[in-house]
Formats: structure tokens, sequence, C-alpha cells
């Protein structure tokens, strides 16, 4: 059953996907179980309580305790899926990382439809933005007094990383609700209007000349079906060269 599920779900390229893969062939295992039970029990009443059977009418209702049994055994074994691995597996991915961890820090901003990538540059701090500024040749509105937003780099819809780096990934939307998804990641995560919401997670292989996507998994509107990146693991050489081939963002827009 485990291989049958993996089989049919993306790969898992990430450092924490197997705690969610985990849960989710155990959660299907419990419907699985769940399913046979109830279909074998309404087959026993259709045939037991037929028509034509002529069973004497009881309005005194069903005496047994068995349900009340199943009832808790069913609630008891969510109570585990739920303290015993999901509360313990995001309390793990959501915690901040520790302080001797140097993350690769990236802001993303959403928009109808496309994601805004934003790197801090050289000097390793985002430059300050300010929604006032934002327009059609500074989509992120970095001020350009600011002497940080000087060498902050922006792409559009593609996403690099460093392989077996953890990364920090603050995002935003500057218009409605977006969901931002790797799905080769096992990362999930809306992005909100008015909120700056960091998740981290560490990639554990390079693409090797795949494709992996970047998904909205939220309506946000009829442009929803393109709005879609491009995910692209590096080596640290890989990124750095990658890094250093594009133009500032307050130069390029």
């Amino acid at each position: 059953m485990k291989h049958f599920l993996l089989g049919h779900m993306p790969p898992d390229y990430s450092r924490h996907g197997w705690e969610i893969d985990k849960l989710l062939i155990e959660i299907h295992w419990m419907i699985v179980i769940l399913f046979v039970f109830w279909a074998a029990y309404i087959i026993y009443v259709l045939i037991r309580f037929r028509a034509g059977g002529h069973q004497p009418v009881s309005y005194g209702g069903m005496r047994s305790r068995w349900p009340v049994y199943l009832i808790i055994a069913v609630f008891a074994v969510e109570l585990v899926d739920l303290f015993g691995y999901s509360i313990p597996a995001w309390t793990r991915w959501a915690q901040p990382l520790a302080g001797n961890v140097k993350p690769l820090e990236i802001q993303i901003v959403a928009e109808q439809f496309a994601w805004n990538v934003h790197y801090p540059g050289p000097d390793g701090i985002f430059g300050r933005r300010d929604v006032t500024l934002v327009s059609v040749d500074n989509p992120l509105g970095l001020d350009a007094k600011d002497p940080h937003a000087t060498d902050d780099l922006n792409t559009l819809n593609e996403l690099h990383l460093e392989v077996n780096r953890p990364v920090v990934i603050h995002i935003s939307s500057k218009d409605v609700i977006h969901s931002f998804k790797l799905p080769v990641m096992r990362v999930n995560q809306d992005a909100v209007p008015g909120m700056e919401i960091p998740i981290h997670f560490t990639p554990t292989r390079t693409n090797n000349g795949e494709q992996w996507e970047i998904a909205c998994a939220q309506l946000c509107g009829l442009g929803h079906y393109r709005m879609r990146g491009m995910l692209l693991v590096d080596t640290k050489e890989g990124l750095q060269d990658w890094l250093s081939q594009q133009q500032p963002a307050l130069v390029a827009w």
C-alpha cells in the first residue's frame, strides 16, 4: 500500500517531506479500513433486512454497545494521528531555524497572476519596499533611496535555491489570497494580503534536468490556471553563478 500511494504522488526532495508522506499513508490506511467495514455493514443490512426477509419490527432501537466502542476506537485513532504525528511534524517544521544555521532568505510576493521572487543581493539585506512605489516598472515597490535596495534582485516566476541549504521564504500577496505550492518539496502556504508569512525547508537534490513547478493552490481569479513558475535547485557554485548574472531589480525593471 505504501509503495502504491507513493508511486502516484510527486517525488519528495525535501528533508521534512517524509513525515508528511508518512501521515498521508496512515490516513489512507485508516480510510480504507473504514470503507471496507462500512461497505460490509451496508451489504449485511441490505440482505438481513430486505423486504422479503419478513423481519419483525423492533421499536426499541439497537441495544448493543459495539457501535459506541467503534466510534471511540475511530476517535482514538484520529487523536493518535493528530497528536502523535501531525502536530509534532508541524512543530518541527514551523519552529525557527537554529541560530548557527545560515539559511538562504528570499521574499516571494504573489500577484494576479505571477510570482515575484526577491533576493537581497550581495549585501544580504533586503531593501525597503513601499506599496506606494509599486508600478509596472517596479513591481516590488523597492525604494531607490534605500542603499540596501540598489543591489536587490527580482525574478518573475523563477525561483533558484541551493541544494542541502535551508531556505527561509517570506510569502506575501499584493492583491488577493494565493497559495504558494511546491509539490516536490511538500510545501504549501497561503499568501495573504497584508501579511508576511515565513516558511522554511531544505532541498535535498538538484533538478538534474527535471522541470519542477511552482503552483498556485488557491483559486485566485480567471487567470489562476496560468499562475505557474519554475523551481530550480542548484549547487552552491551554480546558484552563485546564476545570481552574479542577474541585473539589480531597479536597473532591470
